[in-house]
Protein backbone atom coordinates (compact mmCIF):
# COMPACT_ATOMS: atom_id res chain seq x y z
CA UNK A 1 0.00 0.00 0.00
CA UNK A 2 0.94 3.72 -0.48
CA UNK A 3 1.75 5.82 2.13
CA UNK A 4 -1.51 7.42 2.66
CA UNK A 5 -1.08 11.18 4.17
CA UNK A 6 -2.90 14.12 4.12
CA UNK A 7 -2.04 16.90 2.05
CA UNK A 8 -3.97 19.59 2.24
CA UNK A 9 -3.52 23.29 0.45
CA UNK A 10 -5.74 25.56 2.12
CA UNK A 11 -7.68 24.74 5.60
CA UNK A 12 -10.55 26.34 6.17
CA UNK A 13 -10.19 28.16 9.55
CA UNK A 14 -13.64 29.68 10.31
CA UNK A 15 -14.63 25.62 9.51
CA UNK A 16 -11.95 24.26 12.05
CA UNK A 17 -13.00 26.94 14.60
CA UNK A 18 -16.88 26.11 14.52
CA UNK A 19 -16.36 22.22 14.34
CA UNK A 20 -13.97 22.45 17.55
CA UNK A 21 -16.26 25.20 19.55
CA UNK A 22 -19.44 22.82 18.52
CA UNK A 23 -17.36 19.65 19.83
CA UNK A 24 -16.53 21.44 23.22
CA UNK A 25 -19.99 22.85 23.98
CA UNK A 26 -21.67 19.32 23.66
CA UNK A 27 -18.96 17.47 25.62
CA UNK A 28 -21.17 16.53 28.37
CA UNK A 29 -23.25 15.33 26.04
CA UNK A 30 -20.74 12.97 24.21
CA UNK A 31 -19.42 11.53 27.38
CA UNK A 32 -23.25 10.88 28.37
CA UNK A 33 -23.64 9.38 25.03
CA UNK A 34 -20.77 7.26 25.09
CA UNK A 35 -21.29 5.94 29.06
CA UNK A 36 -24.87 5.00 27.60
CA UNK A 37 -23.66 3.11 24.33
CA UNK A 38 -21.05 1.12 26.28
CA UNK A 39 -23.18 -0.18 28.52
CA UNK A 40 -25.84 -0.82 26.16
CA UNK A 41 -22.82 -3.02 24.06
CA UNK A 42 -23.37 -5.63 26.27
CA UNK A 43 -26.08 -7.74 24.83
CA UNK A 44 -27.75 -8.85 28.05
CA UNK A 45 -27.36 -5.05 29.16
CA UNK A 46 -29.29 -4.20 25.86
CA UNK A 47 -32.31 -6.79 26.31
CA UNK A 48 -32.66 -5.27 30.13
CA UNK A 49 -33.17 -1.82 28.54
CA UNK A 50 -35.38 -3.15 25.79
CA UNK A 51 -37.54 -4.67 28.23
CA UNK A 52 -37.56 -1.65 30.76
CA UNK A 53 -38.51 0.48 27.77
CA UNK A 54 -41.13 -2.04 26.85
CA UNK A 55 -42.92 -2.79 30.45
CA UNK A 56 -40.99 0.77 32.30
CA UNK A 57 -40.67 -0.98 35.42
CA UNK A 58 -39.68 -4.59 36.26
CA UNK A 59 -37.71 -6.22 39.46
CA UNK A 60 -34.73 -8.46 39.07
CA UNK A 61 -36.78 -11.34 39.57
CA UNK A 62 -38.97 -10.63 37.02
CA UNK A 63 -35.53 -9.66 34.82
CA UNK A 64 -33.66 -13.41 36.10
CA UNK A 65 -37.32 -15.28 34.51
CA UNK A 66 -37.51 -13.65 31.52
CA UNK A 67 -33.61 -13.63 30.12
CA UNK A 68 -33.12 -17.24 32.20
CA UNK A 69 -30.30 -15.38 34.68
CA UNK A 70 -30.06 -15.85 38.28
CA UNK A 71 -30.58 -12.92 40.26
CA UNK A 72 -27.35 -11.46 41.42
CA UNK A 73 -26.04 -11.91 37.50
CA UNK A 74 -29.04 -9.81 36.64
CA UNK A 75 -28.09 -7.17 40.20
CA UNK A 76 -24.86 -6.57 38.73
CA UNK A 77 -25.80 -5.70 35.16
CA UNK A 78 -28.82 -3.32 36.96
CA UNK A 79 -25.30 -1.85 39.52
CA UNK A 80 -23.51 -1.11 36.31
CA UNK A 81 -26.58 0.76 34.55
CA UNK A 82 -27.70 2.82 37.81
CA UNK A 83 -23.92 3.44 38.23
CA UNK A 84 -23.63 4.65 34.77
CA UNK A 85 -27.16 6.95 35.68
CA UNK A 86 -28.83 4.72 33.37
CA UNK A 87 -31.50 3.57 35.08
CA UNK A 88 -33.36 4.00 38.20
CA UNK A 89 -34.87 2.33 40.88
CA UNK A 90 -37.96 2.68 43.46
CA UNK A 91 -38.59 0.56 46.74
CA UNK A 92 -41.91 -0.66 47.12
CA UNK A 93 -41.68 -3.06 50.39
CA UNK A 94 -39.20 -5.81 49.94
CA UNK A 95 -39.09 -5.55 46.30
CA UNK A 96 -36.61 -2.74 44.20
CA UNK A 97 -38.39 -1.74 40.27
CA UNK A 98 -36.26 -0.28 38.13
CA UNK A 99 -36.64 1.72 35.06
CA UNK A 100 -35.44 3.95 32.45
CA UNK A 101 -34.47 7.41 33.22
CA UNK A 102 -36.30 10.20 31.55
CA UNK A 103 -33.20 11.51 29.63
CA UNK A 104 -32.73 8.22 28.45
CA UNK A 105 -35.55 7.17 26.75
CA UNK A 106 -35.63 9.17 23.77
CA UNK A 107 -32.14 7.85 21.97
CA UNK A 108 -32.94 4.40 23.45
CA UNK A 109 -36.15 4.40 22.27
CA UNK A 110 -34.72 5.06 18.21
CA UNK A 111 -32.58 2.24 18.84
CA UNK A 112 -35.02 -0.21 19.71
CA UNK A 113 -37.11 1.01 16.51
CA UNK A 114 -34.17 -1.07 14.82
CA UNK A 115 -35.09 -4.30 16.62
CA UNK A 116 -38.72 -3.67 16.85
CA UNK A 117 -38.83 -3.60 12.57
CA UNK A 118 -36.36 -6.73 12.47
CA UNK A 119 -38.72 -8.24 14.81
CA UNK A 120 -41.52 -7.39 12.60
CA UNK A 121 -39.39 -8.29 9.30
CA UNK A 122 -38.53 -11.93 10.67
CA UNK A 123 -41.67 -12.39 10.91
CA UNK A 124 -43.03 -11.79 7.86
CA UNK A 125 -40.73 -14.04 6.36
Amino acid sequence: MKNQSCIRQLADQNQIKECRSNILSNEIAFQELSTLLALAGNTVRLKILYLLDAENELCPCDLSDILGMSVPAISQHLRKMKDGNVIESRRDGQTIFYSLKVKQLELLQSLFKIVNTNTLNNAQI
